[in-house]
């Protein structure tokens, strides 16, 4: 792997994402995986920024709680689709989605979050703010639309430590 700069990707990452891509955490010993299809980017704090989106009822959500750190592992060519819809409709309470899916990890010095072999891009995110929405400051054709049952995120805003481009 080669490290690169982080707004050397960016504009690939945005491509992509809609596609969906791997976010993991890790808490003690569980590690976790899901699928994410949007989120933001940007340079907050002097320091670039990926914002990744969890619903409160998801597993990865009371993971991501007591960690510090995120990595957002990125298929650019198309690969890992099967990996990806199994990861955006299955839950971790019921599946080890890792070893279901033999999915390979691997470490990294920043964190002990590991990324997801196989992918073409990976950032490593320190967690600076986390904040909860809140339905009564939300548009109402958003909410009507994605919140009908009020199961909101919380957005978690990670610094980019490092970013990894597969070789």
């Amino acid at each position: 792997m080669k490290k690169v700069a982080f707004d050397q990707v960016l504009n690939k990452y945005k491509e992509v994402l809609p596609n969906g891509v791997f976010l993991t955490t890790k808490d003690d010993q569980e590690i976790n995986t899901m699928t994410m299809g949007w989120g933001t980017t940007g340079f907050i704090w002097n320091q670039d920024i990926l914002m990744v989106p969890v619903r409160k009822s998801r597993h990865t959500h009371q993971l991501i709680e007591n960690s510090k750190y995120f990595t957002v592992s990125v298929p650019l060519n198309g690969q890992l689709k099967k990996e990806l819809q199994f990861c955006g409709t299955k839950s971790g309470r019921d599946y080890n989605k890792i070893k279901e899916l033999n999915l390979e990890l691997a470490e990294v010095k920043e964190c002990d979050v590991p990324i997801i072999k196989g992918n073409d891009l990976h950032f490593i995110c320190k967690i600076k703010y986390q904040q909860d929405m809140l339905l009564k400051n939300l548009a109402e054709d958003v909410s009507e639309k994605n919140y009908s049952n009020q199961d909101m995120h919380t957005f978690y805003y990670g610094e980019v430590v490092a970013v990894y481009k597969e070789e």
